[in-house]
């Protein structure tokens, strides 16, 4: 199967950025923990990039960490960091939603908390819900068939684009 180019690296960090900001204009003046959670792996190299850029616009504390699953079992999910999620500011981040079950199922160890504010965000969003997830940021949404598949490409830590095919 042929790969196509869906967003080239200058468009990638375009996005990211925009979506930085979209989040520092959200939060406004509220000083409250930012925690970003990266949905392993790609997720969590997009969520590194993020908390640099909206550090330049935001001034509230940001914290970063990382959620590990079986994508396609997801039974069992780990975060890096044990921490009290209780009145944070949290937000869910990975690379490509299609179903929305990978994001559903990343909620579980927030649920016995009482965060002031749970957001997602997806590079890319595909059109095939099946779980009542729609991203709160979205750098950039495309419909496709089931068939493709689409790629964040990340390379020494940076966002260098998106292929589909």
């Amino acid at each position: 199967m042929l790969e196509n180019n869906l967003l080239p690296r200058e468009a990638a960090q375009e996005k990211l950025h925009r979506m930085a900001l979209q989040i520092a204009e959200n939060i406004g003046e509220d000083n409250t923990t930012l925690i970003l959670i990266g949905i392993e792996k790609s997720g969590y190299n997009i969520a590194t990039k993020l908390k640099s850029y909206i550090g330049q616009y935001c001034s509230s504390p940001i914290e970063l960490i990382s959620l590990s699953m079986d994508k396609r079992k997801p039974a069992e999910i780990k975060l890096s960091n044990n921490i009290d999620f209780n009145d944070k500011n949290i937000i869910l981040i990975d690379d490509v939603i299609n179903s929305g079950k990978t994001f559903l199922y990343a909620l579980k160890p927030l649920l016995d908390f009482y965060p002031r504010r749970i957001q997602t965000l997806a590079m890319i969003e595909r059109m095939h819900k099946l779980y009542p997830i729609k991203p709160d940021y979205v750098g950039l949404s495309v419909a496709t068939t089931l068939e493709d598949n689409i790629k964040v490409i990340i390379e020494d830590g940076e966002i260098t684009g998106a292929t589909f095919g």
